[in-house]
């Protein structure tokens, strides 16, 4: 009995040893890999970007193709741009580029009504898409690799042979119209509108709305007009990428979109200008329910290409995000703001806008203006820290990576290059731009681009609850009213 118990207490103490030990061996790893502070981490270089293959043509018919192979998935996307746009259509009948770019694809084609289009589509998981922007028409598909005859013909015949079916015409009307019904409900959505209207003006191509009066003047006719003078190959550029053989795919785009030929004469096209319609102002639309202000202020701002474009997006980094100058001092620090924000925007071919503002309480309004503006002064005034540029820098420079996540991003950058007449190396010269901006140069383009003399400023909210009010802001407050027209009864 003696030894079994000597035994038992062996055991006992071999399993408490052996515990001890399974507890340090697990300790140890734990103990050794102690997170360390964010400042200590370190991350290796990023590669540079490569551009994958590409092979760039042009059909008899002046089409310009884009093909780029890429094999990792049985799948084919293609995209189109045609050289039209919103800015292009008669201001009396604004809302004629949206729905020629809808009822290209819901109006069905020459061949198929929109229901057997529909049902040929849904049959092979695949899609056709179009629509009309303000400087731009585009159309795309996306489809199996093994069905790519049957819908790239359809593609074709969505872009060529659009039936405009009467239906879906007078449909796409009627949503337009339900639009315009909807277009107060949101406040954000109110001043964004309005305050393009200050900047570029009311009959500016870049400002105008979509009125029922404007839907009213449209008839089917200038639809099916306005395709023929601007869907034509010599204004389109199209890309391809996916599983496909180059051979294959050139001798299927030369079957769909070779022997098209332009039935009108080639359309002489002037892009609007943009101005500045008031220099500066405060502005209101009252909206007496709200308990909180959405706030915008802007100017014109500028184009793409220049030079100061990438000084420009680094300065908009300083103020913006996490850690942003906006988000430390006016939502941090005074907690005067829900959100809050300021971008120097640029247009390919156009003049964008500087705009800042964001939401706060309705009593925090003018302090709200103030701060703002006093930000914005700061970055004209008083250089930035080396960490402020350094932060903001890296910030754009690892998000290249994502502007080349697929070959389809890829493939539409250099389309959009063509399209505005840009260097097919505009992104990489971009890139350099940031890394060599100094804090020098953000004070510069701040001084130079920043005008807070000719900012116009934009309050929606309850103007008789704004207090201290709005003139304590030593402006006339104008008031905007946003009513919307009653529909004639056409």
């Amino acid at each position: 009995m003696t030894q079994d118990k000597h035994l038992k207490r062996f055991r006992w103490l071999s399993l408490i040893v052996l515990t001890i030990l399974l507890i340090c061996t697990f300790r140890a790893p734990a103990i050794a890999q102690t997170p360390r502070h964010y400042t200590d981490l370190q991350f290796p270089t990023l590669p540079e970007i490569q551009i994958p293959k590409y092979e760039r043509y042009t059909l008899d018919n002046g089409m310009i193709v884009y093909l780029m192979e890429d094999r990792q998935l049985p799948l084919i996307k293609g995209s189109a741009m045609i050289r039209t746009g919103s800015r292009l259509e008669p201001a009396d009948k604004v809302g004629l580029a949206d729905i020629t770019g809808t009822v290209m694809r819901s109006g069905g084609t020459k061949k198929y009504p929109p229901a057997q289009l529909n049902e040929l589509l849904e049959q092979r998981a695949a899609e056709v898409e179009t629509s009309i922007g303000t400087g731009t028409a585009s159309a795309g598909f996306n489809a199996l690799s093994e069905d790519i005859d049957t819908v790239f013909d359809l593609f074709g015949q969505v872009i060529r042979d659009p039936a405009f079916d009467p239906q879906q015409f007078e449909l796409a009307k009627s949503q337009n119209k339900g639009e315009i019904a909807r277009r107060n409900d949101d406040p954000g959505d109110i001043a964004g509108r309005e305050l393009r209207k200050l900047i570029y003006g009311d009959n500016s191509p870049y400002a105008r709305t979509q009125e029922y009066s404007t839907l009213n003047n449209i008839s089917r006719e200038d639809v099916i007009r306005f395709h023929q003078k601007y869907v034509r190959p010599d204004r389109m550029i199209l890309g391809i990428v996916g599983d496909f053989e180059l051979k294959t795919m050139k001798a299927l785009i030369n079957k769909t979109f070779g022997d098209w030929k332009p039935t009108t004469p080639n359309p002489d096209i002037k892009i609007p200008t943009a101005e500045q319609k008031y220099d500066k102002g405060l502005f209101l639309v009252n909206q007496s329910q709200l308990t909180q202000s959405n706030v915008l202020m802007g100017h014109l701002g500028g184009e793409l290409n220049s030079p100061d474009y990438p000084a420009l997006t680094v300065l908009n980094g300083v103020l913006n995000g996490f850690g942003g100058r906006l988000f430390n001092e006016l939502r941090s620090r005074q907690g005067l703001a829900y959100s809050v924000y300021g971008s120097w925007n640029a247009g390919y071919d156009y003049p964008g806008m500087f705009v800042a503002g964001g939401q706060t309480r309705t009593e925090t309004t003018v302090a709200f203006v103030e701060s703002l503006m006093k930000e914005i002064d700061r970055l004209r005034s008083t250089p930035i820290t080396s960490k402020e540029l350094d932060d903001a820098k890296e910030t754009i420079l690892n998000s290249f990576v994502f502007k080349f996540e697929n070959p389809s991003q890829t493939l539409s950058r250099l389309m959009t290059y063509e399209y505005y007449d840009y260097p097919q190396d505009f992104i990489f010269k971009y890139q350099q731009g940031v890394k060599n901006t100094t804090v020098e140069d953000i004070q510069r383009v701040a001084k130079k681009y920043l005008n807070l003399e000719g900012v116009v400023t934009l309050v929606v909210g309850n103007g008789e609850e704004i207090k201290p009010p709005l003139s304590d802001l030593g402006k006339n407050v104008t008031t905007v009213d946003v009513t919307i027209p009653k529909p004639n009864k056409s």
